[in-house]
């Protein structure tokens, strides 16, 4: 059979693979100064650089392509990470180096939107009523508007990926003050900013510092009015419909939203006394309510229906027992070609583990054995916990329930890390990157399933 002459980018591109096989870190690198483009590309049966450093113990050669900024989530033919490779063929030093120079790969998972702590909650403030006060009159003091429990913000954009963000909108006590006589003005004390680098060294050695409290506002004031108090351009109210709106904030302001949010929808919806029905008032910086009726056993000794609910849900990644497929479904409710982990609510006296075999078997027919907890994120639709976890099936047969979910499939890795890397396609979209089912999608391609 007749041969066909290289390209001269086909050329360059075995150049680079074959240093990588050979370990010649110079040559590598000398390639890599004309051409960085080189770093992810692929040759036979989808083999990267990394892979065949991987494969071949090159440590210091995987080293530089990972300070180069190579990928490490591609899959060869195989399905084959880099890591799977090192691990397989007894480098563990290489893996080790795979599984901790990057949060994606490590075992531990990047800090999830909305868990980012941007405020010291200072919950033992709450109580010390002289304290609140003083704050919420001080010129430093940073209040949010919220409308019908939709925070107020303005579009700004970020200058490193010209992603267009919300920004929360910032008032000071005076311009929000006469809202404090309303009836139906609901202040909630979300704490204060924490110590950084932005903060005054001289004054912080000094003792003169104070960082700002913040608050919430919770109001049903007409909201044209209410924007009118923004200097600002571009400002308006968020809908959170559709839920996209959520994910729209910086990891910095996002974990604030889904704090204000959950505990505002609370009162919104318990504004009377789940025990007796009678009228309750706010109390302790916005995190409780107390019935206003005397005689209520709910004044007396421990109860919990007087602070703010979080109803906890299992969201898990169920792996089929060969370790190289995942169960991902789909709602009606989702746009077209996406689908997800699976999600259900823990029962009264339930446990996670129970709440996932529960859940998976109801929705998809599959059964579960072993489940692993991996991570937790906070989802203020309106107020729940979402307890992340991974799940090996004992069965493979999918049986849909159809008043929860549409269609459920097993997904081979493959396909999973092609749609991560390569982005959404007709035929598979993942969830968006702030959620929880998408960093449990992340996590098992990084980590090969190593339960």
């Amino acid at each position: 059979m007749a041969s066909f002459p290289l390209s001269a980018k086909e050329e360059i591109v075995e150049r680079f693979l074959d240093a990588a096989v050979r370990g010649d870190l110079p040559q590598l690198r000398m390639l890599l100064t004309h051409t960085p483009s080189l770093i992810n590309q692929t040759g036979y049966s989808g083999w990267t650089a990394l892979m065949l450093a991987a494969r071949n113990g090159h440590y210091n050669v995987v080293e530089a392509l990972l300070s180069h900024g190579c990928d490490k989530l591609p899959v060869n033919s195989s399905s084959q990470t880099a890591y799977d490779i090192a691990k397989f063929w007894g480098h563990s030093h290489i893996s080790n180096l795979l599984a901790q120079t990057d949060d994606r790969c490590s075992g531990v998972l990047p800090e999830l939107y909305f868990c980012r702590e941007t405020l010291d909650r200072q919950s033992d403030k709450r109580t010390d009523k002289a304290w609140l006060e003083a704050q919420q009159s001080d010129p430093n003091t940073v209040y949010l508007l919220f409308s019908n429990i939709n925070p107020m913000v303005s579009r700004c954009e970020e200058d490193k990926s010209s992603e267009v963000l919300n920004k929360l909108c910032r008032f000071r006590y005076d311009g929000v003050k006469d809202l404090f006589q309303k009836p139906t003005t609901k202040l909630i004390f979300l704490g204060v900013e924490k110590m950084n680098s932005s903060s005054s060294c001289s004054q912080v050695q000094e003792g003169s510092w104070e960082p700002p409290a913040w608050f919430a506002i919770g109001t049903d004031e007409d909201a044209t009015e209410l924007l009118k108090r923004c200097r600002g351009k571009n400002c308006f109210f968020t809908t959170f419909s559709p839920k996209i709106d959520l994910l729209t904030f910086s990891e910095e302001e996002a974990g604030i939203v889904a704090h204000a949010r959950s505990v505002l929808v609370w009162h919104d919806r318990y504004s009377f006394c789940s025990t007796c029905g009678s009228g309750t008032s706010l109390e302790e910086g916005g995190h409780k309510r107390r019935c206003l009726n005397s005689e209520c056993r709910s004044l007396k000794g421990v109860h919990n229906t007087c602070y703010p609910r979080v109803d906890p849900v299992v969201i898990m990644l169920v792996v089929h027992p060969d370790r190289n497929q995942c169960l991902l479904g789909r709602k009606k409710s989702f746009p077209v070609g996406m689908f997800s982990c699976l999600a259900g609510f823990i029962e009264p006296g339930e446990a996670i583990e129970d709440a996932v075999r529960r859940e998976v078997e109801e929705e998809s027919g599959v059964k579960v054995g072993l489940v692993r907890y991996i991570c937790s994120q906070p989802w203020p639709m309106p107020s729940n916990l979402m307890i992340g976890c991974l799940a090996i099936a004992t069965s493979t047969n999918i049986k849909v329930d159809q008043n929860e979910i549409e269609e459920a499939r097993w997904f081979t890795r493959q396909q999973i890390a092609e749609s991560l890397h390569r982005g959404a396609n007709p035929a598979l979209m993942l969830p968006p990157s702030q959620t929880i089912a998408h960093q449990l999608i992340r996590y098992w391609i990084c980590k090969n399933a190593n339960l």
